[in-house]
């Protein structure tokens, strides 16, 4: 493989925060052959001659990848560009469509996230009504077989809106959308035909589309369902009852708060909207996006962050001071440090591989100068995918020292 580490590491002196709420100071971590091996808080029996390499970084940082779901990152390159765009096809229902194979390793946006210690994406097809199927990549790797951490994981369904917003002389508009009743039996008629195919002992023609369902009444294949209005979250989880599907997760979720207990009930996680937005009705308060993660962790729903909206793809690299702005309005540190790793990967089903600096798991790590959730202290010093470090340079920090030399000062 073309990713694997090299040499056993040890890295020591740093404050690890574990990501599943404990923090260790004066820590120790090892890995090798990918995998973390060793954590723990430095004492004089700690044995630094089994490691090969021993990096000290002392009164620094070390953190979990971070994690984002549903996102366009390796699927899109220039948002003006139609040529670069490459996350919505063709088609309403379409759960065949795969964004691993269309996953671009050379996307120049990829540095730049990971820098900011986003090294875990699950890049997301877009449009229609189900768009079809993501994949889970790292962020380091020749092409996307290098990258794949986990095939095919989930299908994403854009549950069909309450409301159809446009613009009318310079405001927004809502009108009721009166087919939303036809388009949700569209989705349940669509579910009973596939898993009547997947039942069936004689196939006479293969389908694409139905085949692709085969993982999800297993379970083996999480569905994504995007909504945020009340109604809409309300229908999505009768949807997720009546059709029994085995592993759920709501996208966006604006409206979480008020559907909380069903959220709970029915141990329905979400994948929240952005932090960093405007309420969507103008009566709520102004801060409502940046105080939604608190209040649901005081619900018991179980949550994780994510970029949506424009610039979906280069904005990824604000992931972390998302979780920043919910600890500064009400969350817990460690809880928002959860909601870009552990809890992330719990709810993209890779938490066995990544998420937490745990021995066993992959060496998917960074170390900053500082507070990773904190957008001024956020100083990458070293990162690890599977245990090999990966540079840390992009285009933009080309630019910002070549400019920085041409006025004779020197670059941070």
């Amino acid at each position: 493989m073309l990713n694997a580490q090299e040499k056993s590491t040890l890295i020591i002196g740093t404050t690890a925060h574990i990501g599943n709420g404990e923090v260790i100071r004066d820590a120790a971590i090892g890995f090798r052959n990918g995998k973390i091996d060793l954590v723990t808080a430095i004492d004089y029996r700690l044995d630094t001659t089994k490691y090969e390499v021993i990096i000290r970084l002392n009164g620094q940082h070390s953190y979990p990848g971070f994690i984002s779901p549903n996102n366009v990152l390796g699927l899109v390159e220039i948002d003006a560009v139609r040529a670069t765009r490459d996350a919505n096809e063709v088609g309403n229902i379409t759960p065949q469509v795969r964004s691993l194979v269309a996953y671009n390793t050379d996307s120049k946006i990829i540095p730049t996230v990971r820098s900011n210690g986003v090294l875990i994406v699950q890049s997301t097809p877009q449009g229609g009504r189900i768009s079809g199927t993501s994949s889970i990549f790292n962020l380091d790797g020749w092409n996307w077989e290098d990258a794949v951490l986990k095939m095919d994981d989930a299908i994403h369904i854009n549950w069909p809106s309450v409301y159809n917003r446009k613009w009318e002389n310079g405001t927004i508009t809502y009108k009721e959308n009166k087919e939303f009743e036809n388009q949700v039996n569209e989705l349940v008629t669509f579910f009973k035909n596939a898993e009547a195919y997947t039942k069936s002992d004689f196939i006479l023609e293969t389908n694409l589309r139905f085949e692709a369902m085969r993982p999800v009444f297993t379970g083996d294949k999480k569905v994504f369902i995007h909504a945020n209005n009340a109604k809409e979250l309300s229908s999505a989880i009768y949807f997720i009852r009546e059709q029994k599907v085995k592993s759920p997760v709501l996208v966006g979720a604006y409206d979480a708060l008020l559907v909380a207990d069903l959220l709970v009930d029915y141990k329905i996680p979400v994948v929240l909207r952005r932090v960093h937005e405007l309420p969507l009705r103008e009566d709520d308060a102004v801060d409502l996006p940046y105080q939604l993660p608190a209040l649901l962790a005081e619900k018991g729903v179980k949550f994780c962050l994510q970029n949506d909206g424009s610039m979906q793809a280069m904005g990824t690299r604000n992931l972390p001071f998302y979780a920043g702005t919910a600890a500064a309005h009400g969350l817990d540190r460690e809880e928002a440090l959860k909601s870009i790793s552990l809890h992330a990967a719990q709810i993209l089903g890779i938490d066995q591989q990544v998420g937490s600096l745990e021995p066993g798991k992959r060496a998917t790590l960074f170390v900053s100068e500082g507070d990773a959730l904190d957008m001024r202290t956020n100083q990458l010093s070293a990162a690890f995918v599977s245990g090999k470090m990966i540079d840390l340079g992009s285009h933009q920090r080309d630019l910002y020292e070549r400019y920085m030399k041409k006025y004779g000062l020197e670059p941070n």
